[in-house]
């Protein structure tokens, strides 16, 4: 990909996944990230060690190509000095610390955009930067039972579960990368930066937009139904012989395929099923008729079935299986990005292209620390005052 964001300069003070998701995003557009952490320990999610590679956890892996860390210590005065020069040079900083806490440290908006009017300044928040819960801690999964999320996740016989992907986290990451484009974008005719702000709760209610829609118009709320979706049928996975296959009709016309391709011909004509509300009417009935064909299978052996004559579905595949699936080798999805400390690293590339290019992938996930020199030579520090200022630990 074209290095679209080359020449922008992000200060990232985020750790763990939601903040340093947002400021991958960033430097994998081309910006060059400087991540600052403790000089003892770094972000928490290095030492996330279960899994791990190479002694790092691969969660950290994951979420901090395409970046320098400098290490910096901002409880101390010291320290928050070296962030402020470095602010001044900046275009974005992302910051995800409770509401608060950085203005208490004078390292708030207002504080630097006196000396940096350009600067593009993302707070990442767990509840949001007002009311009642804003200074309260959260996570994904805490998040995710806020929200309402787990109240229709998992079966209705089982407890309420958890999305088992980081959906709070990662979204907000990109609702932050959003967040910041939009910024940049609007200080090319203003000339000014501009404060954006996100949070893991406001990122939960708006994955839950369809549930609340169903409410507010219709007075329906929401269950757990495992993999069934409320509003149209089949839409739900089917065992077979071997494990499960998820089959999505969402019309007259697939689902015709999907019974064509199982030999059951009959069911569309069928009053009980001949449109999609007699289908959610009928869905245990139908969902019975259709398994008994589709059990006889193999799972490989019905997705080609079904696919052979358009019906769409899948199926459920684990994390290997996906690793290994010729469709995600097709689109690039995994690519190499090995270095000395992590000689066997792959990641896994966005998402999206730009005429035909993905992610401008530079840089491994940096060792801590790795680029403290560097950065401040680049800030301006001569090599006297980086000693002075590492033997004060205020950096490492």
């Amino acid at each position: 990909m074209t290095d679209i964001l080359k020449g922008i300069t992000v200060l990232d003070l985020t750790q763990n996944i939601a903040g340093p998701f947002c400021t991958q995003l960033l430097g994998d557009f081309g910006a060059d990230v400087i991540k600052v952490e403790r000089p003892e320990g770094g972000d928490d999610a290095r030492k996330w060690l279960t899994p791990s590679s190479h002694g790092i956890g691969t969660a950290f892996l994951a979420v901090n190509r395409n970046k320098r860390s400098i290490g910096i210590d901002i409880a101390l005065p010291q320290g928050r000095d070296v962030v402020r020069r470095l602010a001044d040079k900046a275009d974005v900083l992302v910051h995800a610390v409770r509401p608060g806490s950085m203005e208490a440290r004078g390292l708030g908006y207002d504080d630097l955009q006196t000396t940096n009017p350009r600067l593009v300044y993302c707070s990442i928040s767990a509840f949001g930067e007002t009311g009642p819960l804003a200074r309260d801690p959260g996570y994904d999964p805490l998040i995710q039972a806020f929200t309402g999320i787990m109240s229709v996740t998992g079966h209705p016989d089982r407890p309420p579960a958890r999305a088992g992907v980081s959906v709070i986290d990662m979204g907000t990451g990109m609702w932050g990368f959003i967040g910041i484009l939009a910024a940049l974008y609007q200080r090319k005719e203003t000339g000014r930066g501009a404060r954006v702000s996100t949070s893991l709760m406001e990122t939960g209610v708006n994955w839950m937009s369809l549930f609340l829609a169903h409410y507010m118009g219709a007075g329906f709320i929401g269950q757990r139904m495992g993999d069934v979706t409320p509003m149209t049928s089949p839409y739900e996975a089917f065992k077979t012989s071997d494990g499960a296959v998820l089959i999505t009709a969402g019309n007259d016309k697939l689902f015709t395929a999907v019974c064509d391709a199982l030999g059951l011909q009959g069911l569309p004509s069928d009053p009980r099923f001949d449109t999609n509300v007699q289908r959610v009417a009928n869905r245990d009935i139908l969902h019975a008729l259709l398994e008994k064909s589709i059990s006889q299978m193999r799972s490989a052996d019905c997705v080609a079935l079904l696919r052979a004559a358009g019906a769409p579905c899948a199926p459920i595949n684990s994390v290997d299986a996906v690793e290994a699936n010729e469709q995600v080798a097709a689109m690039r999805m995994i690519q190499p990005l090995p270095a000395p400390h992590v000689p066997d690293l792959r990641t896994v590339d966005l998402p999206v292209s730009i005429d035909g290019a993905k992610a401008s992938l530079r840089h491994a996930p940096p060792p801590l620390a790795a680029h403290t020199d560097q950065v401040l030579q680049w800030t301006g520090y001569t090599k006297a005052e980086i000693a002075s200022l590492k033997a004060s630990l205020a950096v490492g």
